[in-house]
């Protein structure tokens, strides 16, 4: 069981690193999308989805880790 709950910890501490990742990636990705003729005109929406996803993946990774230290706190 102490196992499943270290998997967890590790899982949430990835997905933190992978959408601090898609913050730093966005501004070198963008100019080369926006080079793609059929993709300038959407830049912002496209911008926006890359974002989400950043702050999406912050978000769940951090509720995974909060969750496990609050259930270790509960548990002895």
């Amino acid at each position: 069981m102490k196992e499943k709950k270290n998997i967890q910890l590790v899982w949430g501490i990835l997905l933190v690193l992978a959408g601090i990742g898609v913050f730093f990636r966005i501004p070198q990705v963008m100019p080369k999308l926006e080079q793609i003729g059929h993709f300038s005109s959407e830049s912002f929406f496209i911008r926006f989805c890359f974002y989400l996803i950043g702050v999406l993946l912050v978000a769940g990774g951090g509720r995974k880790i909060i969750a496990f230290f609050q259930k270790s706190k509960i548990e002895p």
